[in-house]
């Protein structure tokens, strides 16, 4: 059986021009949104020619999903940080913690705001944003797992990943109100994370003997 070559990551140059485009599309992001971007507004920021970032990105779209690849990646990495398992007092505490976690790159970051939270209305973005989602839940639901003992849980819904969704309707509502993530909002964001988990976790959870 034929092997498939695994796929072969970016020289350090053409890395390099990849990053220049980033940084330069988060810089635009961040100042004026995703209304403002342009393949060449981004290639005059990086100081490149059109060319170079039509090279790398066919499209506005198809660097705004790599952008939102990069968040996620960021949302994913704060899942993975070390959690102290005997400060946990119940399954609020860890979902607090990363829920905190996941609002500080939010409240750093606002080229993530643009994008994830934004009413940018460009349909790639919001459907690889969902998919993301799914992972993210997947991760969560693991984590979760790790630290307690979870009850059965539904197969036809990701309950996880519809609980970061819920609360990030609520974090977009503070965007479009006031331009960024108050801390009214972030913690009624929380708490609407934690009430709709509420709905399929019980108020006490035994905990995990040791994380496994």
């Amino acid at each position: 059986m034929t092997r498939l070559a695994p796929p072969r990551k970016p020289r350090a140059r053409s890395q390099a021009r990849i990053d220049s485009i980033h940084d330069a599309a988060r810089a635009l992001l961040a100042a004026e949104g995703v209304a403002s971007l342009s393949i060449y507004s981004v290639a005059e920021r990086a100081g490149i020619p059109p060319s170079s970032v039509y090279h790398f990105f066919a499209s506005v779209p198809a660097l705004l999903e790599a952008l939102t690849a990069d968040v996620h990646a960021a949302f994913r990495e704060s899942l993975e940080q070390p959690i102290e398992h005997a400060a946990l007092n119940g399954w609020r505490d860890l979902s607090r913690l990363v829920e905190t976690r996941m609002l500080d790159i939010y409240k750093q970051d606002a080229a993530a705001q643009q994008l994830i939270l934004a009413q940018h209305g460009l349909t790639e973005v919001t459907q690889a944003d969902r998919q993301h989602d799914i992972e993210l839940g997947n991760l969560m639901h693991a984590l979760f797992d790790r630290h307690f003992q979870l009850p059965a849980l539904p197969d036809d819904v990701d309950v996880f990943a519809l609980a970061i969704e819920l609360a990030d309707r609520v974090y977009a509502r503070s965007v479009q109100l006031h331009d960024e993530i108050t801390e009214r909002m972030a913690e009624e964001g929380m708490r609407v994370f934690d009430a709709y988990l509420s709905l399929y976790l019980p108020p006490y959870l035994p905990k995990q003997t040791l994380p496994l």
